[in-house]
């Protein structure tokens, strides 16, 4: 499996964005996939997850403000996010954890959110 991830941008506060993560190669195997994150200088940190059957959750400095959903058809992971501040800057990593228990994470996006 390979991901590809698109969409980070330089938003203003307030702004919304919408991140992709584009999966290929053996989409059956995979079981959950989600979002990560990493500030400068900072460990990266979970954002969102979604499961194989669409069960979710959120971190809760994105909860009420971002949305995470998959296109089966189109083998692509979504995060849609709201309502941006300067503290979601950050270069967003989709990942996919497989059924055998392998992680395959994307090359990352950079979001930017400023004035």
């Amino acid at each position: 499996v390979q991901l590809q991830a698109s969409g980070g941008d330089l938003v203003q506060p307030g702004g919304s964005l919408r991140l992709s993560c584009a999966a290929s190669g053996i989409i059956s195997s995979i079981n959950e996939m989600g979002w990560y994150r990493q500030a400068p200088g900072k460990e990266r940190e979970f954002v969102a997850v979604i499961t194989s059957v669409g069960n979710t959750k959120y971190a809760d400095s994105v909860k009420g403000r971002s949305t995470i959903s998959r296109d089966n058809a189109k083998n692509t992971l979504y995060l849609q996010m709201n309502s941006l501040k300067p503290d979601d800057t950050a270069v967003y990593y989709c990942y996919a954890l497989l059924r055998n228990g392998y992680t395959q994470w994307g090359q990352g996006t950079q979001v930017t959110v400023s004035s």
